[in-house]
């Protein structure tokens, strides 16, 4: 798998007791970036979702979590969620069959965040967005995060705005930036459209 595997298996064990420590996403901040998209969105994948707090945001009628993590799948399942196992860099889902990817926090503990963000451009459908929230790692908590994690032995590696804007324009995406601060979000917008 391409996530770092010592952060699989630390999320696989620590998945019982996630949500009482992750708050959950501004489900607001969220409507806002996928308002991005210029189609409706009906089937949003939640890519290394942990129990879903990317596909809770948004109102959509399918909404799936995709980690690498057994432990999470699985708790995202108990919250009603479609779940499966899977790594973000081979998505096990077909071209353009979704409308938004989210990616919650989560693109920094992903081995090759180059191949995840090509992966979640394959599977949208023209028009769609991948809506990324991340850590800024240039903001004084951010490097806390930073710092912290590597404390804890996650392989995380964090980016600035600006450096994952590159990533997602890369990608073949739109890339716009919805926020900044400590937490940011970063939205890539398909080609095309219904």
């Amino acid at each position: 798998m391409n996530h770092a595997l010592g952060d699989v298996a630390a999320f696989d064990r620590f998945s019982r007791f996630y949500d009482w420590f992750t708050p959950e996403a501004d489900a607001d901040e969220f409507r806002e970036a996928v308002a991005f998209a210029d189609r409706d969105v009906e089937r949003v994948l939640d890519v290394a979702g942990g129990t879903g707090r990317g596909a809770a945001a948004l109102d959509a009628s399918e909404r799936i979590v995709a980690d690498a993590a057994e432990g999470m799948t699985r708790q995202a399942r108990r919250k009603g969620f479609e779940a499966v196992r899977a790594d973000a860099a081979s998505l096990p889902f077909a071209d353009e069959s979704v409308d938004a990817v989210t990616i919650v926090d989560a693109l920094h503990h992903i081995g090759s965040p180059e191949s995840a963000l090509a992966e979640s451009a394959r599977v949208l459908r023209p028009g769609g967005v991948v809506v990324i929230r991340e850590i800024d790692p240039t903001a004084p908590v951010g490097r806390f995060t930073e710092a912290f994690e590597h404390l804890y032995g996650f392989d995380s590696t964090f980016f600035a705005p600006e450096d994952l804007g590159r990533l997602v324009a890369d990608a073949g995406l739109d890339a716009k930036f919805r926020s900044r601060g400590f937490e940011y979000t970063v939205v890539g917008r398909a080609p095309g459209s219904e």
